[in-house]
């Protein structure tokens, strides 16, 4: 609550919070929006390996030709990095290898990471924030994005006395979605092909949104923020809506869904026969939360609280998430305050490639949102056992052998290079907290 106050005082002192962004993309779009409306915040220097679209994205989000001729523009990420005199950077690319090698670059440097770029934490996440702990940086999850916002009403949760029985985030699910491929993932937007590529919208992302992929990856940062579980066999996508949250998102020992408390979990905004949800949480976030005592339970429903039928279980929520419009909250709090809002402190969850349909040896996997694979939140310990390939590494990677539609892609089945720079820093990370959970 103390943040523009401490943004103002570096102001009036002639010190602005100088930000590094990389990745001009719609995420990072939106945050360069906000700077010329925040006095105290600079962004001196924009990396893109398309530096022509980064200048077309400040333009587009109405930053003068001033403000543009001020700002350098440039390719190199380690570069901008290692020069000026920058507070925080900000790894928006969403490529694991990049942003893992990047935010490396900024621990080194003495400069705070804000990791946009959840895909690399999933990767590899606790150790690259236990590196920056002990390097004496920041390294935080992105406000704004989902799983920020959710690390934040645990913690409220947590810190006002409340036991965390659920919490994550709603999206459109339905179980077909999982083997949606690029090819057909506009129908489920309401656009044609034409529309989306008119509006720059990159079919293999967006179709990582709604094949379940994104909703296990964000998931999985949840987990490995808040210490939460990761549901055994994967992630249910229980249609709720936000009144509904406190009956059905709890345990089933208790007349819920879920097989315990303590995890999180995807509400969807459809039910299964593709009717809306009543009062849909697809653009929020929730918690839901058990009171201690019965003096508590009798609070809830003094102060208008929807419950349970038993009264002692509650939800709060936020029907909204503004992506990039927000992010200034983690790029504030760490170069003001030292703190992240949300990072990695175990490996609790991880997210596994599944074949999206039967697979030949020989074929090449393409990753988050394409054709061969989708991403599915799994407990980090039983990845580990099964020799999971994580989602993140599912770049490029020739197949050795068949896999059948709906199985999970091991190492085994895969040729790799050992040696490769991402892949040792995720068996590093491995080894580091295994056992740790």
């Amino acid at each position: 609550m103390n943040l523009f106050r401490l943004l103002q005082a570096r102001a009036s002192a002639g010190k602005p919070v100088r930000v590094a962004l990389i990745g001009a993309g719609k995420f990072g779009s939106m945050f360069l929006a906000q700077v010329p409306h925040t006095p105290g915040l600079e962004v001196p220097i924009i990396v893109d390996i398309d530096r022509e679209r980064a200048r077309e994205a400040c333009r587009t989000v109405g930053w003068s030709a001033e403000r543009i001729a001020a700002t350098v523009f440039t390719d190199d990420g380690a570069g901008a990095i290692a020069g000026g005199a920058m507070d925080v950077v900000v790894e928006a690319t969403g490529n694991p290898a990049v942003g893992i090698r990047h935010a490396r670059a900024a621990i080194a440097a003495g400069k705070h990471i804000v990791m946009v770029n959840v895909e690399a934490d999933v990767l590899a996440g606790p150790l690259l924030a236990e590196e920056a702990r002990k390097a004496g940086v920041v390294y935080s999850l992105a406000y704004g994005d989902q799983p920020a916002l959710t690390a934040e009403m645990v913690d409220w949760a947590r810190a006002t006395g409340f036991r965390v029985v659920a919490a994550g985030k709603g999206t459109k699910y339905l179980p077909a979605y999982h083997d949606v491929t690029p090819d057909g993932v506009w129908q489920h937007y309401g656009l044609t092909a034409g529309e989306a590529q008119s509006a720059g919208m990159n079919p293999q992302m967006f179709n990582s949104f709604l094949d379940g992929t994104k909703s296990a990856i964000e998931m999985a940062a949840i987990a490995n923020a808040c210490g939460l579980d990761v549901p055994a066999e994967g992630l249910l996508f229980p249609p709720c809506g936000v009144d509904d949250l406190p009956h059905i998102m709890r345990p089933r020992s208790r007349g819920g869904v879920l097989e315990r408390s303590g995890v999180v979990e995807v509400v969807s905004s459809l039910e299964r026969d593709g009717r809306p949800v009543f009062r849909d949480l697809r653009w929020g976030v929730y918690v839901v939360l058990e009171a201690p005592n019965d003096y508590a339970a009798d609070c809830f429903r003094q102060y208008g609280l929807k419950t349970d039928a038993s009264g002692r279980f509650a939800a709060m929520y936020k029907p909204y998430h503004l992506i990039g419009l927000e992010l200034n909250i983690s790029i504030l709090s760490a170069a003001l305050r030292g703190e992240a809002t949300g990072q990695a402190f175990g490996f609790r969850g991880d997210v596994a490639a599944v074949a999206k349909r039967n697979l030949r040896a020989g074929e090449m996997l393409d990753g988050e949102g394409g054709y061969t694979v989708w991403g599915k939140l799994v407990p980090a310990a039983a990845s580990l056992k099964a020799g999971a390939l994580p989602i993140g590494l599912a770049h490029r990677l020739k197949l050795k052998h068949d896999v059948a539609h709906g199985e999970i892609v091991r190492w085994s089945d895969v040729e790799f290079d050992a040696n490769n720079e991402t892949i040792r820093t995720r068996k590093a990370m491995e080894a580091a907290f295994a056992k740790a959970g």
